[in-house]
């Protein structure tokens, strides 16, 4: 038996809502899972990049075998049924820049439970995938708009249960995705954050999502070039990502330029805009970054509102 399964790309965060925003976007990786006939073959993994600006170095180092994220979370499947899965062949083709901060693991993780499910008759229903996907990834704002698509606020429970809310998202309003030539591990983006934050910062935030829901519910343009600041991520990440703090600064005054916020753990950058500003985007930040020496590509997006779906079983 195959099964082809094709997920959207993610943008998480737009600074204030770390770890509780998501979108997801009109990239995708297409994840192919075979059950092999041949005993004794193990687990072969193949990485194919369908996106032009992928780096052959990011590819070169995926696991290929058992110790893969996708072989993972096949197996985090299969066990949570009783069960081990068979010798496999997966292929992941891939259109989701990796290690940029557009959900790249998030959708390899949940293309491989949506085909686990598949070959096992679909013992998993969307609460259990969601869960299992967030113990994968360890929270839940790329894997939720990933499973349901559209723009999400979601939540990890204590027993670990996800509560999530799809909210509309206005329709004027475009994301322009900056992503530069170099990669940054979320792990490593991750271990820059504080342990513990000043509760005014914390105060900060709170007071900024509940402007980012208000915005987007009323289309508030001008509320939201408030909303989207942020006191407990972003300033600590912003010296692994060269340049940001000019990009945002530079943006700030420009004319249906919303904000500019990082895209998930970085380095790749979400402006958000009330046009089509591609142009100027990506004159601006590329100007700023070529003197990093980064060269950038800006795609222009509306949400996917589709999230995971199966498209093939042979």
């Amino acid at each position: 038996m195959k099964v082809s399964v094709k997920v959207p790309a993610t943008t998480a965060n737009f600074g204030s809502g770390f770890d509780c925003f998501g979108m997801a976007l009109p990239l995708y990786n297409i994840i192919t899972i075979e059950e092999t006939v041949l005993p004794g073959t193990g687990v072969d993994v193949n990485v194919i990049s369908d996106f032009q600006n992928n780096e052959s170095f990011a590819i070169e180092h995926i696991p290929k075998d058992e110790n893969s994220l996708i072989y993972k979370s096949v197996e985090m499947l299969y066990n949570s049924i009783g069960q081990s899965p068979s010798e496999l062949k997966i292929t992941i083709k891939s259109s989701i820049p990796i290690a940029k901060g557009l959900g790249s693991s998030a959708s390899i993780i949940v293309g491989g439970l949506y085909a686990a499910n598949e070959l096992l008759n679909k013992p998993a229903d969307e609460a259990a995938i969601l869960s299992i996907a967030t113990e994968l990834e360890g929270h839940p704002d790329n894997v939720t708009p990933a499973i349901v698509g559209g723009f999400v606020i979601t939540s990890l429970e204590e027993d670990g249960s996800i509560i999530y809310r799809k909210i509309n998202w206005p329709q004027d309003w475009i994301l322009n995705i900056c992503i530069p030539d170099y990669e940054l591990v979320t792990e490593i983006s991750r271990s820059v954050l504080p342990v513990e934050v000043p509760i005014k910062d914390a105060v900060f935030n709170a007071g900024r999502t509940a402007m980012f829901i208000e915005a987007l519910h009323t289309q508030d343009a001008d509320l939201m070039k408030y909303a989207l600041q942020d006191k407990l991520h972003q300033p600590y990440r912003s010296k692994l990502v060269p340049g940001l703090d000019e990009i945002v600064s530079n943006l700030r005054h420009e004319e249906d330029v919303l904000g500019c916020t990082l895209s998930g753990a970085g380095p790749a950058i979400c402006v958000i805009s009330l046009k089509n500003k591609v142009d100027k985007v990506k004159s601006v930040v590329s100007e700023i970054w070529e003197n990093y020496n980064v060269k950038t590509s800006v795609y222009s997006f509306k949400p996917e509102l589709n999230g995971a779906e199966v498209i093939e079983v042979v």
